[in-house]
This record gives structure tokens, C-alpha cells and sequence, in this order.
């Protein structure tokens, strides 16, 4: 079994004992409520912003980023968590963006980079746009564009301002319902919820015209 292999199963062992973990203590009745978080989350006060966004990059080698993003959302709310959130992201695209600069693998670059050809070529066109635009597609992880961004020389400015402009829609959406996860109905709920609609429409649309068909020409 390859490195990389072995990596993808670690991932998805560590996923799922904190999934089973966070299951097998709410199904017990030992999951503290939102108020509960939230004044955990208040107790943390100026340390949140120091601790909390290098905690969120690291998580998110784990866990997909609109998970972690709802959880800061629920232990933070969302007037605190949407900053947070956003200095989380910005933290996991630098940790990926820096792996792949300094610590590559001839199987992660080609796993990454020989199934997105189109991606590749546009990134090295113009990273910028590429990073900005693959924000807003649904589905398209946003860790495997960063290790992209890295193997392509994109400079690491370029992704993290693509990040910001394109993804903060998104990270306060999902930080938005995990502030609301004990009531959605509450405004900013049913606003993050239009927000993640239109964002999707938008981003399938963008993926249709930006990264379907033929490979553009280098």
C-alpha cells in the first residue's frame, strides 16, 4: 500500500472516531447544549482568536471545512465564529498550500494533478481567478485545489485572497447555521440557507463554463 493510501485511510479513520465519538456522547445525553457552548466559548475570551483558527486548519485535515465551520459557528455564534471561521480557512489553505510546496510526493502530485489536467493548465494561466472561481463550484474540494495551487507555484497571497473574495459567502453560511443549530428558523438560518442556494446555483454554473470540456490550450 502506497503513502498516499495510507494517508486517505488515516483520514478517514481519524473522521470517523470523532464522528462516532461526538454520536456516542450526544446519543448519551452528554452533549453540552448551545448555551452551554456558547459560554464556553465566551469563557475562552481574547485566546479564541490566537488558538482557535490554527486549531480549525489543523481539523480540517480530518474533517471537511463547513463541518468545522458549523461547530465554531455553535460554540462561538455567529457574530463571533464567522471572523474565526475565516482565519480558520485561511489557516488550512496555508497548512495545505505549505505541505504541498515543501513536503510533496510523486503520488500525491499525480493523483492531484493527472485527474485535473484543466485545473492544472488553468492554474498556471492565471492562479488567481482559477482559486477565486474554484470557491464558488460545489463539491469540488477546497484542500485539493490548495495542494493544486502549491504543485502549480501559485503564489500564496494570490490563494488566500482568492479565498477570501470567493469563500467567505460560504464560511459564513455554514457558520451561520451552526449558530442556529438549536433553532433554524432564526433569520440568519434562513439567510445562510438562501445564501447556500443561490452560492450553489452560481458555483454550478461557474463549472459548467470554467472547468467542463476540452482542456484549454497551455
Amino acid at each position: 500500500m502506497d503513502r498516499d493510501r495510507r494517508a486517505l485511510l488515516l483520514r478517514v479513520a481519524v473522521a470517523l472516531v470523532l464522528v462516532g465519538a461526538y454520536a456516542a456522547v450526544w446519543l448519551s445525553g452528554a452533549a453540552p447544549s448551545a448555551d452551554e457552548a456558547r459560554d464556553w466559548g465566551e469563557d475562552l475570551g481574547w485566546i479564541a482568536a490566537v488558538v482557535w483558527p490554527p486549531l480549525f486548519g489543523l481539523i480540517v485535515f480530518f474533517l471537511p471545512w463547513p463541518i468545522v465551520a458549523g461547530a465554531t459557528g455553535f460554540v462561538f455564534g455567529t457574530v463571533a465564529g464567522t471572523p474565526l471561521s475565516i482565519a480558520g480557512v485561511m489557516c488550512a489553505s496555508s497548512f495545505q498550500f505549505w505541505l504541498s510546496r515543501h513536503v510533496p510526493t510523486h503520488g500525491l502530485r499525480r493523483s492531484v494533478m493527472e485527474r485535473a489536467p484543466r485545473l492544472d493548465t488553468l492554474l498556471h494561466r492565471n492562479g488567481f481567478l482559477t482559486v477565486f472561481y474554484t470557491r464558488l463550484v460545489p463539491l469540488l474540494p477546497w484542500g485539493a485545489v490548495s495542494y493544486a495551487a502549491g504543485f502549480a507555484r501559485v503564489r500564496l497571497r494570490d490563494v488566500l485572497l482568492a479565498t477570501l473574495a470567493a469563500g467567505t459567502p460560504k464560511i459564513f453560511a455554514y457558520t451561520a447555521l451552526g449558530g442556529s443549530f438549536d433553532d433554524l428558523t432564526r433569520p440568519e438560518a434562513l439567510v445562510a440557507i438562501g445564501m447556500l442556494v443561490v452560492l450553489t446555483l452560481v458555483g454550478i454554473e461557474v463549472g459548467r463554463r470554467r472547468f467542463s470540456g476540452p482542456e484549454p490550450a497551455a
